[in-house]
């Protein structure tokens, strides 16, 4: 019987708030730069595979951030180095806007990708320290705005590639949105709460096995979130017949259903404890994932993508939450390990569907969704079981 925690509230205050718009500056950034791979392949001429070596270099910057992170928090601090991620991010932004060289673009993916891993997940890990109990409600309730916002500049990207100031014009808004910010709230940020007993009770050497475990879950997570964003549009094209343009629209359901999981999970996170929701996330995701690929019409693709979503949006927030509890305390070392599984699992995942694809069909494939939804599952109840 799954026990309820006593009732609580999220107070959202100025430090809140400020990780909450770190993180929406960040979607803006990865949301236009994703959808902007298609128009940038139109504009360089290139091969679908030349393209993609964009989301490579993106997944290889946030790698290198993980390795890079300890020792420039301990040198800096989390604020410098959260505000030091935000320029560097808003340099890579820059440098694909200015020109079609593919060499400047690729190392700009790269550059973005590696310093908007530096503000994402010290950020997180502030929010994480600020909010104590509540962290996973609050790292759930930041993401969801994250998604809205990468919701909303998608929807500008495509606009305004359809207007005479062309697609380029869309990626103003992250740099354009990182001033407004520092403007306005750059001396802000989040206290955390004291951490004495969980510091003094952490081991000094490695970490033990259900930091590991818990990065691995990570990993299938995110993984599995990038090979939806990638690869859901070409398996609803094919299941339902409809043009590939049109299946595209697909992902709104998508993404629709991790913004209002997110929203609802924050506060199923101030009720539930971690291990049950988490495993209850899992599980409505894959009953989405198995209504979206038996189904034959749209509608009801649609509808097993949006289940999907719902499932997905608390399996970032709930993994970020398990690696810091795996920490044992040490916050900063969760914040570095988490870019390095996110980052494989962005180079991996969408990179290991796609060889099957090649091999087996788009539909066979997708049968790699239940086996990293069944190896999450496995790592989240070994870990609450023996923790």
């Amino acid at each position: 019987m799954t026990s309820v925690l006593p009732r609580v509230r999220l107070v959202r205050d100025r430090p809140t708030w400020l990780v909450y718009l770190l993180l929406a500056t960040f979607a803006s950034f990865v949301y236009a730069l994703s959808a902007a791979v298609p128009l940038l392949r139109a504009d360089q001429g290139t091969s679908a595979t030349v393209a993609g070596l964009h989301g490579t270099a993106m997944a290889l910057g946030t790698v290198a951030a993980g390795l890079a992170l300890p020792a420039l928090t301990r040198r800096l601090g989390r604020r410098v180095t959260t505000w030091t991620g935000m320029a560097g991010m808003n340099v890579g932004v820059l440098m694909v806007l200015s020109t079609d060289a593919l060499a400047v673009t690729l190392l700009g993916y790269a550059v973005s990708g590696g310093f908007g891993a530096f503000m994402l997940y010290t950020a997180m890990a502030a929010l994480s320290d600020h909010h104590g109990p509540q962290g996973a409600a609050a790292l759930s309730e930041a993401n969801a705005v994250g998604v809205l916002a990468g919701m909303g500049v998608t929807f500008v990207l495509s606009m305004v590639a359809q207007s005479a100031l062309g697609w380029r014009a869309a990626l103003v808004v992250t740099p354009v949105a990182s001033v407004v910010l520092a403007l306005t709230m750059g001396r802000v940020w989040p206290a955390a709460r004291p951490r004495a007993a969980d510091v003094a009770a952490a081991p000094a050497g490695r970490p033990g096995w259900r930091f590991y475990m818990a990065g691995l879950v990570l990993f299938c997570c995110v993984a599995l979130e990038f090979t939806f964003n990638l690869w859901a549009a070409e398996l609803f094209s094919v299941r339902t017949g409809v043009s590939p343009a049109a299946a595209a629209t697909g992902l709104t359901a998508f993404t629709g259903g991790l913004a209002a999981g997110r929203f609802a999970g924050a506060q199923l996170a101030l009720r539930l404890p971690p291990a049950p929701l988490f495993t209850g996330a899992l599980a409505t995701a894959c009953a989405g994932w198995l209504v979206f690929w038996l189904s034959t019409v749209p509608v009801l693709s649609f509808a097993g993508l949006a289940l999907c979503g719902v499932g997905a949006a608390l399996h970032f927030p709930l993994a970020m939450t398990g690696l810091i509890a795996g920490s044992g305390g040490r916050t900063d070392l969760a914040a570095a390990a988490s870019p390095i599984w996110a980052g494989a699992a962005i180079a991996v995942g969408p990179l290991a569907l796609g060889a099957l694809s090649d091999g087996f069909g788009t539909v066979t494939a997708f049968l790699m969704v239940p086996v990293l939804i069944g190896l999450a599952v496995t790592g989240v109840l070994a870990s609450a079981r023996r923790g």
